[in-house]
């Protein structure tokens, strides 16, 4: 659903006040061409290059966080969500020091921002694609809230910030959230909706028009979800870095670390009986064995 709080905005150096009052009252905010075609196509060549050391060299998990795998259109493997991507690329993690990303950090005022290149996630690479043994082509509803519970910490404001490297359409799925839920008590902010396993359309939600090289932010309390794409195959394909900026105590994770609760609620799905099973997404190597079948 499309709805009159869908407004596009273009980022300077510094935010303006009718910026700062759009993402406070609503909980996201929509910047057209942050990258320039040059940039974008620098990013994705990395993130091909990303994908294909991790695969070559048989990693499925970055500092705890397991990798999702998938096939590509062509039946090739395919990483379908990749954590601390820029811990293999010096030019990613270089594209977090552009300075505009500390003007985005003012929208966590009054509370101090950073940009977790090496806490939560790290910089996420998901990339939906519409086929056959596709893993990874939508996401229910959530918010980024829990995982603060599940680390043993209270609940601190962040930022989700996503730079979009291919056109999206409103047609073609993609991001959706729920304006305003970003200031809702912590009730709704844990039931409102079941995690991760309802997908359903609200009619309250708001969709975006994307353009590669779009940034979007919304606060990590706010409930979001991805529409799965109405195509299939190249026509559905969508790449997304997430970066997350976060408050609070400083929290890296690295090699040793554990893979948090929160993951596997993710891959809660129900059965034809509406009951609720644990579904584990395809590995690699189950992946690679129906490719081969």
């Amino acid at each position: 659903m499309r709805a009159s709080t869908n407004k596009v905005f273009y980022l300077g150096e510094n935010l303006s006040r009718e910026q700062l009052d759009f993402f406070n009252q609503y909980g996201f905010i929509h910047f057209r061409n942050f990258i320039d075609k040059e940039t974008l196509h620098r990013v994705l060549q990395e993130v091909n290059d990303v994908q294909e050391y991790l695969i070559s060299n048989n990693i499925d998990k970055v500092n705890g966080i397991p990798l999702k795998f998938g096939q590509d259109t062509d039946g090739k493997l395919l990483i379908q969500r990749i954590a601390f991507a820029s811990q293999y690329s010096r030019f990613l993690s270089g594209l977090l020091k552009d300075p505009r990303f500390s003007t985005i950090i003012k929208l966590l005022s009054p509370f101090k921002g950073r940009i977790g290149e090496f806490e939560k996630d790290g910089l996420v690479v998901n990339h939906y694609v519409n086929t056959v043994n596709s893993a990874y082509n939508r996401l229910g509803w959530h918010t980024d809230s829990p995982r603060d519970l599940f680390l043993g910490s209270r609940i601190l404001p962040m930022l989700n910030v996503g730079l979009h490297l291919d056109n999206c359409p409103f047609e073609n799925g993609g991001l959706r959230v729920l304006p305003g839920t970003h200031t809702q008590n912590l009730f709704r902010l844990l039931f409102r909706k079941k995690y991760f396993i309802d997908n359903r359309p609200d009619k309250n939600e708001v969709g975006f028009d994307i353009q590669a090289g779009d940034l979007t932010v919304h606060d990590g309390r706010l409930w979001h979800r991805v529409q799965q794409s109405a195509f299939e195959g190249e026509a559905s394909r969508r790449r997304v870095i997430y970066i997350p900026i976060v408050t609070g105590a400083y929290q890296p994770k690295d090699a040793n670390s554990a893979t948090p609760f929160y993951h596997k609620l993710a891959k809660l799905k129900k059965n034809p009986n509406g009951r609720i099973n644990w579904s584990l997404s395809e590995g690699k190597t189950a992946v690679a064995q129906k490719k081969i079948a």
